[in-house]
């Protein structure tokens, strides 16, 4: 009994804790490129997280409007129900919205059903505002469980991670700094993450990534990529 018992506990924890192995960048490029937003060839997704902000966002719609680039900006529930109307305002200006949770928690330490309730918490808050149906998951810190995968397909959201980051949430982050490390593994068909938002990284390191954007995007160009959101990334 004692052998069942541990092994039905060792399963457990396999079920729970294995897919986070797709956190590491090159295990889930070469494992679950889907996952990981490989996508058309001829196009790379622009994607930012931990928004909406009432002080940064706006500053990155600006940008992204001036540079003729639609992304798609994975939301935060918590602060979308601080701040629906820069919600508002990225639908408004043609941007794609996704689910980044409504807390910003590891979810290892969660088990299915306070997973589920940050999910749907999150998602509802989301829909609540725009009045959409949502596509897209992105997990905070890129941590997937098997109790996440189970609340997405309940939930009809479909998880995706990225290829490239810009590591735009840390003190040095510069424009400079941004650009060159979304660049060492930029290439067709990739998913870029990047932040529009500070509330879980370094006061102001947002302003390094908004300093980086318009070269990330004339670089992509330069080289016969697309930029737009996921949607139509060819996932």
């Amino acid at each position: 009994m004692r052998r069942v018992l541990g092994g039905a506990a060792i399963g457990a924890v396999a079920w729970h804790g294995a897919p986070a192995l797709t956190a590491i960048g090159p295990v889930r490029r070469r494992y679950a490129p889907r996952l990981a937003g490989v996508g058309e060839p001829g196009h790379v997704a622009l994607t930012f997280d931990d928004g909406p902000h009432p002080l940064s966002t706006p500053r990155f719609l600006d940008v992204l409007d001036r540079l003729a680039v639609r992304a798609t900006f994975f939301l935060l529930g918590r602060w979308v129900d601080r701040a629906p109307g820069v919600v508002k305002d990225i639908v408004a200006a043609g941007h794609e919205v996704g689910l980044h949770g409504y807390d910003h928690r590891c979810l290892l330490a969660r088990g299915p059903r306070a997973t589920y309730a940050d999910l749907a918490r999150g998602r509802d808050a989301i829909s609540h505002v725009t009045g959409e149906q949502l596509r897209w998951y992105r997990p905070p810190y890129g941590v997937l469980t098997g109790a996440t995968i189970g609340a997405t397909r309940r939930l009809g959201l479909t998880p995706v991670l990225w290829t490239a980051w810009g590591e735009d949430w840390i003190a040095r982050a510069t424009p400079d700094s941004v650009y060159r490390t979304v660049l060492a593994d930029l290439a067709g068909g990739g998913t870029v993450l990047l932040h529009d938002s500070d509330v879980t990284a370094v006061p102001g390191c947002w302003r390094a990534t908004l300093g980086a954007l318009p070269r990330l995007v004339a670089t992509c160009r330069e080289r016969g990529y697309a930029v737009g959101p996921l949607g139509e990334h060819g996932l």
